[in-house]
């Protein structure tokens, strides 16, 4: 005995005639019914079939209303609905079309035209859903290599550098959570917290001899050090995705400050991209509260006075304000990471 791949659900309020349509269809698919349109719709939700035969002179809702429900709801809005109607009805069939139904089958029914009607658009049904799932699998691998040359990237960048890599980590979830005070999407989140990994990809063009200086750089030092931004944005600007458009913006301007004294274009104000600025703010404080060869971390409260100070100079306003109603989670975020690298050295 073959196995029964699909399952329908035979909606009717004539016994006789749901009868009729399980002895044409028994045996080869998972049957459900239902004898009006209220029960159609509980059935539908409960046991999803993959597709309905759907009666259209019901007492209560008739069939195009109740294909109506069907299509509003997330659950059954795929499921293809073939009315069932009397020769009469079919100069209504336009109003069917517009309910949703993909097709109709007259009675008083035939065997063959039924089973070849249903086969047909099981078919149809079937391959859309293999296809829809090759589209997601396709998708899902593409983001997992995305987030893997993610990591490869913010770890290369910090690679020659005295910074540990929890660094770009730890201030990736502080912008996280600035850009969701800021009231961005989940989608965008998403994508700041990645685009942030690679602010300082660029400094794979940076000398190690500049990068580890145990001491501050001198003049022409910095010249070198600032090409970093340009680097960074020249690498990542190779894609069009909106995950390295985004980095390549971050890369590019997160020096830049409010005032316009940052670099390398020297932006001023509103010119800076949000992404940018929030980057600017996670970074410095995390810069501030990290060891560095030429210093020790500063207080908590220390840099987070920094960062006040910095508003409307350094730091876009709005962005501090961000920072500030987030502080609880960034405290928590910096505390499970000290946790983290103190376990480590252990």
């Amino acid at each position: 005995m073959s196995e029964i791949k699909f399952s329908i659900l035979i909606v009717d309020d004539e016994a006789g005639n749901r009868q009729m349509l399980r002895q044409i269809l028994k045996g080869k698919y998972r049957l459900f019914f239902a004898a009006d349109g209220m029960a159609a719709l509980e059935i539908a939700v409960q046991n999803k079939p993959d597709l309905i035969l759907l009666d259209i002179m019901m007492p209560g809702i008739d069939g195009y209303e109740t294909c109506r429900r069907l299509k509003a709801n997330s659950e059954t809005a795929t499921n293809p609905v073939i009315f069932i109607t009397a020769l009469a009805d079919v100069g209504d069939e336009a109003q069917g079309f517009e309910a949703g139904g993909v097709d109709y089958i007259t009675k008083p029914v035939s065997a063959p035209v039924v089973l070849h009607r249903v086969a047909a658009h099981l078919e149809i049904y079937h391959s859309r859903l293999l296809a829809e799932e090759t589209i997601k699998k396709r998708t899902r691998q593409l983001s997992d290599s995305q987030k893997s040359a993610v990591i490869m990237l913010g770890e290369a960048g910090h690679y020659n550098d005295t910074d540990t890599g929890s660094h770009v980590w730890r201030m990736a979830a502080y912008c996280g959570e600035i850009a969701r005070a800021c009231g961005w999407s989940a989608k965008k989140l998403e994508c700041m917290e990645l685009a942030s990994v690679m602010h300082d990809v660029g400094k794979l063009g940076i000398p190690g001899t500049i990068l580890r200086k145990p001491g501050k750089l001198d003049p022409e030092e910095w010249k070198i050090m600032e090409t970093h931004t340009t680097i960074g944005c020249n690498i990542l600007s190779k894609s069009n995705t909106p995950l390295f458009e985004m980095a390549a913006t971050v890369a590019h301007y997160h020096h830049e400050k409010w005032n316009g004294g940052g670099y390398p274009k020297g932006l001023k104000g509103d010119e800076i991209p949000e992404c940018a600025a929030i980057v600017a703010v996670a970074d410095v404080f995390d810069a501030l509260t990290m060891t560095r060869p030429y210093k020790a971390p500063w207080p908590v409260e220390k840099a987070i006075e920094e960062i006040k100070k910095g508003s409307g100079t350094h730091f876009n306003p709005h962005i501090v304000e961000c920072f500030f109603k987030s502080l609880d989670m960034i405290m928590i975020i910096k505390t499970s990471w000290d946790e983290k690298e103190q376990g480590g050295a252990s």
